[in-house]
């Protein structure tokens, strides 16, 4: 399918450019964020996907997790590859790496009765388990390490991942802050605070994104400048709060895509408490975020409303300096996007990583996608009096 492409980044007057915004838009900001959720992110393209054929390319890319690894092949490509090489990446990791692939990987399942894909479930989470996954991870020898180090303590060895970064990803492009702002988090484990690798702070090697998703006791700790991170997701497992706060303060339309729903019915055997364990677990509270940013947002345009009032001649006094640094007009709207479980869902869908399986999680981002997109006036800027819009389909 063609996409049109546009530079991702806002015109010499700030504002960002697309043809598929309203004209009148004062958006300076086009912001992507990413949840965790392992096999679950290949959900993540295939909203990429359905954005990239709207003409609506992110200037700013967020990610946790497997939400961070998404990050790094978007803002690695330029726009007119961007579609191709997440492609290329998810069928790559998506492959058995020993034997050859289940023949459940070439049939449509769509037609099948919820046992037999069940059973194919089943089976291909039990092959990600035991036998890794392809320049993903690989299981770890039985025997303990001569030297024991966080960077070799876990069940599978990641070593394969900083290969298959660095060929769907250049990271000269993705350290081009003119290009995309590109922001992953971690947890320090030294001192637990949650740290956030920018590329406007600092140059992102393949280890950012790899610590972002070295989730424990899985995967080992990765190693950065003399410290060891492990995945972003034990502490938050999305970033949407970090674009929300930084500053300066920008208008901003923000597409936030999680991979865990937050809702969900009461478990009544042994699988579905794990998997609702998960779920509760990883949803990253959007709309708990979304609520308390809008109260904030709110409380700072009264505030600038406020300042008004102020006679010139008592604008120099240290409370109205102060107000002038809290106080913000700025216009928001989130679009949230939640991947929904398919019936024959288990406990281990986030490390179900067969071929067929992958294909329909992409299939429902982009599905999920064009049906938000459906909603043109969901693009349209919040106005003053609502200075911050969220937006969902699902709900």
């Amino acid at each position: 399918m063609t996409t049109r492409h546009n530079p991702a980044c806002p015109h010499a007057d700030g504002l960002y450019q697309s043809r598929s915004l309203p004209p009148d838009h004062r958006y300076q900001v086009l912001a992507l964020v990413l949840q965790g959720g392992g096999a679950l992110g290949s959900y993540q393209p295939g909203v990429y996907q359905g954005l990239a054929e709207a003409d609506l390319h992110p200037n700013w890319v967020a990610g946790i997790s497997i939400g961070a690894l998404n990050a790094a092949i978007i803002a690695g490509n330029p726009p007119e590859r961007r579609v191709e090489q997440l492609r290329a990446f998810w069928e790559t990791i998506c492959r058995p790496p020993m034997l050859p692939p289940s023949p459940f990987s070439h049939l449509d399942n769509r037609s099948w009765p919820t046992e037999l894909n069940e059973l194919a479930s089943d089976w291909e989470a039990w092959r990600a388990m035991t036998e890794g996954q392809n320049g993903f991870y690989q299981p770890r020898p039985w025997w303990p390490a001569s030297v024991r180090l966080p960077t070799n303590c876990s069940v599978y060895d990641t070593a394969p991942l900083k290969s298959t970064l660095e060929r769907f990803a250049d990271f000269d492009r993705i350290n081009d802050s003119n290009q995309m702002r590109v922001s992953v988090g971690a947890v320090n484990l030294h001192n637990g605070n949650f740290v956030y690798f920018d590329n406007t702070h600092q140059r992102l090697r393949p280890e950012h994104f790899m610590a972002s998703g070295a989730l424990p006791p899985g995967f080992p700790a990765v190693e950065i400048d003399g410290e060891y991170y492990w995945d972003g997701g034990l502490v938050s497992n999305t970033p949407l709060q970090q674009v929300l706060a930084t500053e300066p303060r920008k208008n901003s339309l923000i597409f936030q895509v999680d991979l865990w729903s937050a809702k969900g019915e009461p478990p009544t055997d042994m699988k579905a408490i794990t998997m609702r364990q998960k779920d509760i677990q990883y949803s990253s509270r959007t709309r708990q975020i979304t609520d308390m940013m809008k109260r904030e947002q709110n409380y700072r345009g009264l505030l600038r409303q406020l300042m008004e009032l102020i006679p010139e001649a008592q604008r120099e006094h240290p409370a109205y300096l102060r107000a002038r640094e809290l106080a913000c007009g700025r216009l928001l709207k989130v679009i949230h996007l939640i991947y929904q479980d398919k019936e024959y869902e288990n406990h281990h869908k986030d490390y179900q990583f067969g071929a067929q399986t992958m294909r329909m999680h992409w299939a429902s981002g982009y599905q999920d996608m064009c049906r938000t997109l459906r909603h043109p006036d969901w693009l349209a800027m919040p106005s003053p009096d609502r200075p911050f819009v969220a937006h969902d389909i699902h709900r």
